[in-house]
């Protein structure tokens, strides 16, 4: 097996190959702003395959979806050592330095007593480089994109939070909290107002999110997975009308009810 650096250095001559005069003419046309979807593509895929291997599907798919999304990587720091701004090396050499700096209680003399303070002690090492960069601490709540998805942000959000003791003490207070945004839901339902609805929508299901951090069961993976359940179900039932033969949107919902269990009671077995 070779070793991880030899393939590193493979791929990204590869990669100069491709952008070089007479490579790959699709390759040669893109740049940072053409390349975002297929970033994000690819980052999406790699989720697919870990929540397959989470059922218990094979590894080997894994594999490579994670090199297609490194190779985006790659692809990104090609385009910038085109124009003399970093290289592959130096994206390797950041995320080194970064990693060693925020763990000193593994790379330093620095002794924690468990994942908590290490997580608190993370919180002001970054406040620590970012004042060095720019001169002001900034907030705990930085680094967090604004273009992740919204149950993701706001269980990032909440976490950063409660690195500096923002925080509920304990599960009761979580859930007792996601209790009082329901009732506001249901009287803002009653009321028909549009952005009352909204409003209160809005902070229901960012206390889930909340309360998904506290039983460290990520909303957004709880989400995705609910969905694939749901798909999954659905298309059961598809499949069954079609093998009964009834009419496109002609069966009950009683009829497609029995069909829905039926695909629960298979996930089980």
């Amino acid at each position: 097996m070779a070793a991880p650096g030899t393939e590193l250095e493979r791929l990204v001559e590869i990669m100069r190959r491709l952008r070089a005069e007479g490579g790959c003419p699709w390759d040669r046309e893109q740049d940072l702003r053409s390349l975002r979807p297929y970033l994000t593509e690819e980052a999406f895929e790699v989720l697919d395959e870990m929540d397959r291997v989470s059922d218990g599907g094979p590894w080997r798919p894994l594999c490579e979806e994670l090199g297609d999304l490194l190779f985006q990587i790659v692809f990104h720091a090609q385009l910038a050592a085109e124009l003399g701004e970093f290289t592959m090396a130096d994206v390797c050499a950041a995320i080194s330095d970064k990693i060693t700096s925020r763990h000193p209680h593994v790379f330093g003399d620095q002794q924690v007593k468990g994942a908590e303070q290490v997580l608190a002690n993370w919180a002001q090492l970054k406040a620590e480089e970012r004042k060095k960069k720019t001169g002001r601490a900034g907030s705990v709540l930085d680094g967090v994109p604004t273009a992740a998805p919204s149950l993701l942000r706001a269980e990032r959000l909440t976490e950063k939070a409660s690195r500096i003791g923002f925080d509920w003490p304990d599960l009761a207070g979580v859930r007792g909290k996601l209790d009082e945004e329901l009732r506001e839901l249901d009287e803002a339902i009653a009321s028909g107002g549009r952005d009352a609805i909204e409003h209160e929508m809005g902070d229901v299901l960012f206390s889930l999110a909340n309360l998904a951090r506290f039983v460290k069961t990520p909303a957004e993976d709880a989400l995705r997975m609910a969905t694939r359940r749901f798909v999954s179900r659905f298309q059961y039932i598809e499949a069954k009308l079609n093998e009964e033969q009834v009419p496109f949107g002609g069966a009950t919902l009683e009829h497609m009810e029995r069909h829905w269990q039926a695909a629960k009671a298979v996930e089980k077995a």
